[in-house]
C-alpha cells in the first residue's frame, strides 16, 4: 500500500489546521496600538419638585418627551392664591391713600374750623371774665351784701374753665396748621412698602405655581398627576440631561499609563455595532476601586481597577442610560504612547 498520498495530505491538513489557528488568533486579539474596554452609558439627571404645597392642575408632558429650558411642564390650582393677590392690591390702595391724606396736610376748611372754635372759646372766657367783674363789683358796693361768696367762687371758676378751653382750642388750631407728624407719614409709609412686599410675594408664588424645565432634558419619569397633593419633598418629574452623555469604564492599573485626559476614543453598541460615535477621555479617577460586578472577566473580576469617562457626542441620541457600550482607546504606535 502506497503510504506517500496519505502523508502528504496529513501534512496539508497540518499546515491548514496551524494557518486556520494564527488567522483566529490575530483576528480575535486587539491590534496593540488599541485598548478595548467595556462600560454603560451614563447621563445625569434631575429631580424636578414643585416649590409650593397644593394639588397640581395640570402636567403638560409625558415620559420620553424632550423638553427645553424654561419651557412649562406643569402647574399647581392658584385660585385660592389669585383671591389673596386681589385682596393685598385692595390693602395697597387703602394704604397709599392714608399716606397721601398725611403727605397733603389739613385742608383749608379744617384750618377754619379750628379758628372758630378758638373764636367761641374765646367768646366764652371773654363772657366769663365780664360776669366774674360783675359780681365782684357788686360785692364791693355793696360790702358783700348782695352777693355771696358762693356765687364768687362759681365765676371764678368758670373764667378759669373758660381759659383752659381757649387754650385747648389755640393749641389744636396750631396743630391743624402744622399738620401730620414726620413719625406718622413715615409709619405709613412703612405700612405701605409692607403691604407691597407682600403682593411681590404672592405674585412670586403665582410664578412658582409653574414648574419649568432648567434645561434641556428628556422625560424619564413623571411621578404626579393632576389632582395629587405637590410640595417641595415631592419630585412630579426626572429628567435626564441627554447632554453631555459618556461611557463609564473602567481600566485596569496595568493600562492606565495610556490612557490620558482628552484622548480620542470611539464608542459602539450592540445594536449598531458598525455605526461607532466619536468621543473623548473626560475624566480618569485617581483612586483605584475593585472591578464592578458588571465585568464578568475571570481576569478582571477581582483585581483593581481605575473608573475613566469617555464624553460622547450623540448628536442622534442613539445611547441610552444604562445601555451596554464598546469603548476602543486608539494609539499612535506600538508602545502606547499617544
Amino acid at each position: 500500500m502506497n503510504k506517500k498520498p496519505l502523508i502528504a495530505v496529513a501534512v496539508v491538513a497540518l499546515l491548514l489546521a496551524a494557518a486556520g489557528g494564527w488567522w483566529y488568533a490575530h483576528r480575535s486579539a486587539a491590534p496593540s496600538n488599541q485598548l478595548v474596554l467595556y462600560g454603560n452609558v451614563d447621563v445625569r439627571q434631575v429631580s424636578l419638585a414643585f416649590n409650593a404645597n397644593d394639588r397640581v392642575a395640570e402636567l403638560a408632558v409625558r415620559e420620553g418627551d424632550h423638553v427645553r429650558a424654561g419651557q412649562v411642564l406643569g402647574k399647581l390650582d392658584t385660585r385660592t392664591l389669585a383671591l389673596r393677590v386681589a385682596q393685598s392690591q385692595a390693602r395697597i390702595g387703602v394704604q397709599e391713600q392714608a399716606l397721601l391724606r398725611l403727605k397733603i396736610g389739613s385742608r383749608p376748611e379744617e384750618v377754619a374750623q379750628a379758628g372758630a372754635q378758638v373764636a367761641a372759646a374765646q367768646a366764652d372766657a371773654d363772657l366769663a371774665q365780664q360776669q366774674l367783674a360783675r359780681l365782684q363789683g357788686i360785692s364791693q358796693t355793696t360790702a358783700g351784701r348782695a352777693v355771696s361768696q358762693q356765687d364768687l367762687d362759681s365765676a371764678q371758676a368758670k373764667r378759669k374753665v373758660a381759659l383752659a378751653q381757649l387754650d385747648n382750642a389755640r393749641k389744636a388750631r396750631q396743630l391743624v396748621v402744622a399738620g401730620p407728624r414726620k413719625e406718622d407719614i413715615a409709619q405709613a409709609q412703612a405700612q405701605l412698602e409692607s403691604a407691597r412686599a407682600d403682593l411681590a410675594l404672592m405674585n412670586h408664588q403665582l410664578t412658582e405655581a409653574e414648574l419649568k424645565a432648567p434645561i434641556d432634558a428628556v422625560v424619564r419619569a413623571r411621578l404626579l398627576e393632576p389632582g395629587d397633593m405637590a410640595s417641595p419633598q415631592r419630585p412630579a418629574f426626572t429628567l435626564a440631561i441627554t447632554d453631555p452623555k459618556w461611557v463609564r469604564a473602567y481600566v485596569a492599573e496595568s493600562d492606565l499609563g495610556r490612557v490620558k485626559p482628552g484622548q480620542a476614543a470611539s464608542v459602539s453598541t450592540d445594536s449598531q455595532p458598525g455605526e461607532a460615535i466619536a468621543g473623548k477621555v473626560g475624566y480618569i479617577a485617581s483612586v483605584a476601586e475593585f472591578t464592578p460586578k458588571t465585568v464578568q472577566t475571570e481576569e478582571l473580576r477581582s483585581s483593581l481597577v481605575y473608573e475613566i469617562r469617555v464624553m460622547v457626542e450623540d448628536k442622534q441620541d442613539r445611547l441610552r442610560l444604562g445601555m451596554p457600550a464598546t469603548v476602543r482607546l486608539q494609539f499612535s504606535d506600538t508602545t502606547g504612547k499617544p
